[in-house]
């Protein structure tokens, strides 16, 4: 089965949906771009791209690799749908609106050092340190081979990903200077989270229901 233009807007949506939902790595692009400007930024949003890039090969090789062994490939795939369902509904439970002022603090010294290395490495660790991006990856992976997607397929995919963590990441650090965008953000920082969560509960849901049909 080759690259299927459904398959690709299920991933590609449910990833962009996850990057429009705030975490750690938004507020510190939010709290540089404020402090900085955006073109220095940039160093903070391709760090944290190369550390998503690293998750993304990690998860497509490890279920390249785990392929050969069935069970072992369907536990795996399993935990990935309890995961994407556990986040969709703490995501519906806990959905708020972002308050990006309140992460911005001036005195910040990692927000004012200026080398293009070391705001690279404050972008890389955010997001390489953080759990929920290894296990964010490695559940949608494990859907993608559920689904029988080919190593072709999810080569296309995770380089997309990679693009678009990088694009949006630019595109928080050049709005964030203008006070309407981020005033709409905030007031409907809520609304995104919820339909995210319904989007990765939808998708955790039809993947499991597949993985049950298979096993039966």
């Amino acid at each position: 089965m080759g690259l299927s233009l459904q398959q690709f807007a299920m991933v590609a949506g449910a990833h962009l949906l996850a990057l429009l939902s705030p975490g750690p790595d938004f507020f510190l692009i939010a709290r540089s771009a404020l402090l900085r400007g955006w073109r220095k930024t940039g160093a903070v949003c391709f760090g944290i791209a190369c550390a998503n890039g690293v998750f993304i090969a990690l998860a497509v090789g490890g279920f390249a690799a785990l392929h050969r062994h069935g069970v072992a490939f369907a536990l795996v795939q399993a935990a990935g749908c309890a995961y994407l369902f556990y986040l969709g509904v703490l995501m519906l439970r806990h959905a708020r609106a972002a308050s990006i002022a309140a992460h911005v603090q001036d005195d910040s010294p990692a927000s004012k050092t200026g080398a293009w290395p070391t705001r690279f490495a404050m972008g890389f660790a955010s997001a390489i340190l953080n759990p929920k991006n290894a296990l964010f990856y490695a559940s949608l992976f494990a859907l993608l081979a559920a689904r029988d997607a080919p190593f072709g397929a999810q080569i296309v995919y995770g380089v997309w990903m990679f693009a678009a963590v990088f694009g949006w990441d630019l595109l928080v650090a050049m709005g964030i200077g203008h006070p309407a965008v981020v005033a709409r953000f905030t007031r409907h920082g809520a609304a995104i989270e919820r339909v995210t969560g319904v989007v990765l509960l939808a998708i955790a849901t039809s993947v499991l229901t597949m993985l049950a049909r298979e096993w039966r």
